[in-house]
């Protein structure tokens, strides 16, 4: 999973990549990495296409957004191109993450070993349940709720990770909010209202689980020749 920062130019001022663009970045930076881990020196748009499932005119547009239009006759350099998307997206530094919310969500994402390889680092885990303050997860001690605002602040953390249920989404919002954080990733089952200037992504995996069950119930007819 990785953490999506709003591209910036040298300057500081935002770039104009298109969300849908920056959304394919990391894509695109898998397929690189497993270029790069094979030996494969350059590819072209197709080759990098095929292995992303994006269709090339939309590749080649993505990665105009960089500045990157490749040789022709020659492609992309594997090495350069894997820097320039993981510079966009900021995996060339490492960003520290607090989880709020070490249930059983929170406790796998505590431990998901992904997170590392893509400059992500947990941090801190925090958790409203007294049974669970003081205990360790994954290596790291579960701090009270009422210590966010310290954690935030004195391990300098941009990025929050919600993983409570639905009803204390908000709430922990606002404490994350409050205490600095300027980027949240939301798993609870609840929007949450943010002031601008921050930046909210939403994971919702029992709507997904919904969405693939409607296309499964789509291809029951289909499969028995259209009968009821």
């Amino acid at each position: 999973m990785t953490i999506l920062r709003t591209p910036r130019s040298a300057d500081g001022t935002t770039r104009g990549i298109p969300d849908a663009t920056v959304a394919r970045l990391p894509i695109y930076l898998r397929a690189l990495n497993a270029l790069t881990e094979q030996g494969v020196a350059t590819c072209s748009s197709n080759d990098l296409a095929q292995d992303t499932g994006v269709n090339p005119p939309k590749l080649r547009k993505d990665l105009s957004y960089l500045g990157s239009y490749g040789t022709r006759g020659v492609g992309y350099d594997v090495e350069y191109l894997r820097y320039q998307i993981a510079r966009e997206i900021g995996q060339t530094q490492d960003w520290d993450v607090v989880i709020v919310g070490v249930g059983n969500l929170g406790s796998a994402l505590s431990a998901y070993q992904g997170f590392s390889s893509r400059g992500i680092r947990v941090a801190a885990l925090v958790d409203a349940d007294p049974r669970r303050i003081g205990t360790s997860i994954s290596g790291i001690v579960v701090t009270a709720m009422a210590d966010l605002d310290a954690v935030i602040r004195d391990r300098q953390i941009s990025i929050g990770i919600i993983a409570t249920p639905g009803s204390a989404a908000q709430e922990v919002a606002d404490g994350l909010v409050s205490a600095g954080i300027t980027s949240i990733l939301n798993f609870a089952p609840a929007l949450v209202q943010v002031p601008d200037g921050v930046d909210v992504r939403k994971v919702d995996l029992s709507i997904e689980l919904q969405i693939l069950a409607y296309h499964e119930q789509r291809k029951a007819p289909a499969a028995s020749g259209g009968r009821p």
